[in-house]
């Protein structure tokens, strides 16, 4: 009985004391709380207050220095920048009317060609063929075409906007551009053959014009360069017959100004021989040579 009283007055005693360790512990805790949030408050406040005097310095330095860059700026002077112009842009030419009609472009392809479907250019009957890499691709179009095809290629594919979509939708994935074309110019051959013939005949008529031309050319350039020659033959021949009196003249007088100018030392027994005749014999002699050279100038002239 005695050891229970003693374990009641026990288990009392230590409630009791646990209770005002409790209470204590509270206490202790409500302080220490109260302490921290007095602490952070003080501590939020000051870290407030820094704050804004340090954005109130920061503020007023900027307004310090906006105002010297301002007065920088007034100072200086501003040089004028010239307007850029704008860069045009490269824009293709639209097609004239004349060109659609010459590569057979007409309103029946256009109507024609708003009936085909994905499935006409897909279910054509027309076995592929091995592709052939090296041939280039120009402006979308391969050049496997012939010259007029390939500009026909090349201008439906911005008129026609059918054309350029089942295009865009079918090559690669489900053909090959070589057939595409091919598949294309076969559907549409009733409406484009007749342009294309007319295309080929007229460059056939063109070279042979051309080549015409220059079997012409080179005619009147052959016939030019003999005229030139036959010219400067007469020129040749009329310059050395200008003065016909001087070389008749010269032909007749000639051996007499030779003898003129021959050595002295072969005319000393002349001499002698005229030396012996008395001086009108020889007057009269030059008279009658003057005479007959006149007579044969005369003969000759006429």
């Amino acid at each position: 009985m005695d050891l229970w009283e003693r374990a009641r007055a026990f288990a009392g005693e230590a409630a009791k004391r646990s209770q005002e360790l409790s209470a204590e512990a509270a206490k202790r805790s409500s302080a220490l709380v109260s302490e921290t949030a007095k602490k952070s408050k003080e501590i939020f406040s000051e870290t407030a207050t820094k704050s804004r005097e340090i954005a109130a310095e920061a503020t007023k330095q900027a307004d310090l220095l906006a105002g010297q860059i301002k007065r920088l700026s007034t100072d200086l002077p501003v040089p004028s920048i010239p307007a850029i112009p704008p860069i045009p842009t490269a824009v293709a030419p639209e097609p004239d009317a004349a060109e659609l009609e010459r590569y057979g472009i007409t309103e029946d392809l256009r109507e024609f060609v708003k009936g085909m479907t994905i499935s006409t250019f897909r279910d054509f009957p027309l076995q592929d063929e091995p592709e052939m890499s090296d041939v280039p691709t120009v402006s979308n179009v391969r050049q496997d075409l012939n010259e007029w095809q390939a500009r026909h290629a090349t201008l439906v594919l911005s008129a026609v906007k059918e054309i350029s979509k089942f295009r865009y939708e079918l090559c690669p994935r489900y053909m090959k551009e070589r057939k595409f074309w091919r598949v294309y110019f076969l559907l549409v051959n009733n409406y484009t053959s007749l342009y294309e013939n007319k295309y080929f005949e007229e460059l056939k008529v063109k070279a042979e014009e051309e080549k015409m031309d220059a079997k012409k050319e080179v005619t009147e350039t052959s016939q030019a360069t003999t005229a030139e020659q036959k010219d400067m033959k007469v020129q040749i021949k009329t310059s050395t017959s200008t003065n016909p009196e001087h070389d008749l003249d010269v032909f007749l007088l000639g051996d007499l100004g030779s003898d003129d100018e021959g050595p002295d030392g072969d005319d000393d027994g002349l001499d002698d021989d005229f030396d012996k005749i008395d001086g009108t014999s020889g007057l009269e002699s030059d008279d009658d040579d003057k005479e007959k050279v006149a007579g044969k100038a005369e003969s000759a002239k006429e």
